[in-house]
């Protein structure tokens, strides 16, 4: 078993699931588990100054070994998984893949199983090994197989002398919810660029990110006995219902794929005096995702008009922007890891992101921060599952990146 795939299934046993309602950073304290765990594996690679700070982001270095003035670049992945399935516990294994289902686990319900018919992305993947899970939590692959690989890269250039410049390595928490660059040291992690190494199929590299906002409707009723509740009642909970059914039915993630937008509910709970409704907001034009805020403002103020304005409260609020804008005045990063990635034999694919990184937040405030794939599929549910040979090429490949960056 290689150095990355080892560290990657220690990882995934920590949980490490982002706490939206925390106001707290890490959201978890779980996450500082793992973190400090990290910082002693990159001090038992040689980096003497891996550190972890109060806020739970990890940093290192490692040194250059060249004369040659050579830039320095970053690599940063995040520790925190998705709150979307279970985190715990993770019984990850190894399987080997020969086109049949994967039996993920049986009990008295039935089989669990991962299959082609369901994901076909599995046919990639006939004759690897997956590293998969019991079908009852997320792997982890998002983002632990990042850090793996990151680690997995340092390793192998320690060991084998290979010639490089100086290599900033950080670790964040809660990228998950929107938070991993709030408070990310740019100054003092000190990279002329970075590229995040986080999620994506093997070959996938993304400068494009939805721009992204969230939004919530409130909603406020009035309870009593529905025996005498004629022209009385106002039930919260249907004018949440009501309220989501105005939002157009073919925006919705089921529904729409490459560059199209949704919105995306999230969450829905209430009774008839309380409830509320959380939607996700994306779209890569930025113009269109204004149009869809102020869709999503409408629809508050029809229902306001409608029932009265002290029933409703609507709030939106922006989370990232499409980095694109920001990559682009420095598109060779993006050129060296197709470069890299052909000299590793893997084709590269330039796709957007259905989604958003740490990366993108970096690249608005000044530090250019692509995004490079880890290899996994089906992230962030109870099907997710990444190959090993895929893992032992991404690390392959971030080895040829940094070494080229340094000729």
């Amino acid at each position: 078993m290689t150095y990355t795939v080892q560290k990657f299934l220690e990882y995934v046993k920590y949980p490490t699931m982002s706490d939206e309602s925390s106001e707290s950073c890490p959201s978890s304290a779980k996450q500082l588990i793992l973190g400090a765990k990290i910082v002693e594996d990159l001090k038992e690679l040689g980096l003497d100054d891996a550190r972890m700070d109060e806020h739970g982001y990890v940093y290192a270095t490692l040194p250059s070994n060249t004369d040659k003035k050579v830039p320095t670049i970053g690599l940063v992945a995040h520790m925190d998984t998705s709150d979307a399935a279970s985190d715990s516990p993770i019984n990850a294994r190894i399987v080997h893949f020969d086109g049949s289902d994967v039996i993920l686990s049986e009990d008295e319900n039935g089989k669990t199983v991962l299959s082609a018919n369901d994901y076909p992305s599995l046919e990639k993947y006939v004759g690897d090994d997956l590293i998969v899970t019991d079908g009852k939590t997320l792997l982890g692959a998002d983002d632990k197989a990042g850090i793996a690989e990151i680690l997995g890269a340092v390793k192998y250039i320690k060991e084998n002398n290979v010639i490089h410049g100086t290599i900033k390595i950080g670790f964040t928490p809660d990228e998950e919810i929107g938070r991993g660059a709030d408070l990310f040291d740019i100054e003092g992690f000190g990279a002329d660029y970075a590229y995040t190494v986080d999620g994506g199929a093997c070959g996938e590299i993304e400068y494009e990110n939805f721009n992204a906002a969230s939004a919530v409707a409130k909603f406020s009723g009035i309870s009593i006995h529905p025996g005498s509740a004629k022209n009385q009642m106002v039930n919260a909970a249907l004018l949440a219902v009501e309220f989501a059914s105005l939002l157009p039915a073919d925006k919705t993630p089921a529904n729409t794929e490459g560059y199209e937008g949704f919105f995306h509910l999230c969450d829905i709970s209430g009774s008839c005096e309380n409830a509320e409704v959380s939607y996700i907001i994306r779209d890569h034009d930025r113009a269109k995702l204004e149009e869809m805020k102020a869709l999503f403002l409408a629809c508050g103020e029809f229902m306001a008009a409608k029932y009265g304005k002290k029933f409703v409260e609507i709030s939106v609020k922006d989370s990232y922007y499409n980095m694109k804008e920001k990559i682009l005045p420095h598109i060779e990063i993006v050129e060296r890891a197709e470069a890299a990635m052909r000299e590793c034999g893997i084709e590269p694919m330039i796709v957007p992101i259905r989604g958003g990184t740490d990366g993108a937040r970096l690249s608005w405030a000044g530090l250019p921060c692509p995004n490079l794939c880890t290899g996994g599929e089906n992230f962030h549910g109870r099907f997710e599952y990444i190959s090993v040979q895929s893992m032992q090429r991404i690390t392959s490949f971030l080895v040829k990146l940094l070494e080229n960056a340094a000729k």
